[in-house]
């Protein structure tokens, strides 16, 4: 073999040992970074998770103020159509009571940080864009935003207003009840109508908490599979 074929086939080989040290140190690199990404996924989708599973507190708590301002309204409408009910003066404030969504949007925060794409499962990924871009935007309007929703600014001075002729309280300031004998039909009309649309609201809210509740239920599934595999 002359000199000249062991020097062509000496600088292929160097070249073809460069070319898979370069490819490999690529591959390496790649593989790196990938794994950074899939950690960074998982601690995202952990932090997320965790903050899915405190917003249900808050949205359990939240509706259940919800329902008891409906019993509420119940109680205070057969107040206005002349019964009796001792127990409203319990009751009563909860009717104005305004509550607020509190959301932990950390772990969102830190994915659309890092690039929604980092989560590759396209399901998941649509889940929770749609929770925290809708559902929590939507319950966070309603109870902060809707005009409608803020009972205690809207109804609580005007209905108080009216009722407080009929009101038995103690001496120290204490609500007792609130008995209505003889009531004008106009005064009757106006806090039957208030007491009608309150707890329509309340309705109307409780009933987006719990589709947000599956919602979040749904999501929470989904990021314990992906991280299961």
């Amino acid at each position: 073999m002359s000199k000249n074929s062991i020097s062509i086939k000496f600088f292929l080989f160097e070249i073809l040992s460069v070319f898979i040290g370069i490819s490999m140190a690529f591959a390496l690199n790649r593989w790196n970074e990938d794994r950074k990404d899939q950690i960074s996924e998982e601690k995202i989708l952990l932090e997320i998770q965790n903050g899915l599973r405190a917003d249900l507190i808050d949205i359990r708590q939240n509706i259940k103020g919800h329902k008891h301002a409906q019993r509420a309204c119940d109680l205070l409408n057969k107040v206005v159509h002349g019964q009796q009910v001792d127990s409203i003066g319990m009751y009563y404030r909860n009717i104005f009571r305004d509550y607020i969504s509190i959301q932990n949007r950390s772990g969102y925060e830190a994915l659309r940080s890092n690039g929604l794409q980092l989560v590759e499962n396209d399901s998941l990924r649509t889940a929770i864009i749609s929770l925290y871009d809708f559902d929590y935007e939507v319950i966070e309007k309603l109870e902060e935003d809707y005009q409608e929703m803020q009972f205690f600014k809207n109804y609580y001075v005007k209905m108080n207003d009216v009722l407080s002729p009929y009101m038995q309280i103690d001496s120290s300031g204490v609500l007792l009840g609130i008995r209505i004998e003889t009531i004008s039909k106009e005064d009757k009309d106006f806090l039957l109508s208030h007491i009608f649309r309150i707890k329509g609201n309340r309705e109307y809210a409780v009933v987006y908490y719990l589709e947000t509740m599956k919602h979040i239920n749904e999501l929470d599934a989904l990021i314990k599979e992906e991280l299961d595999n």
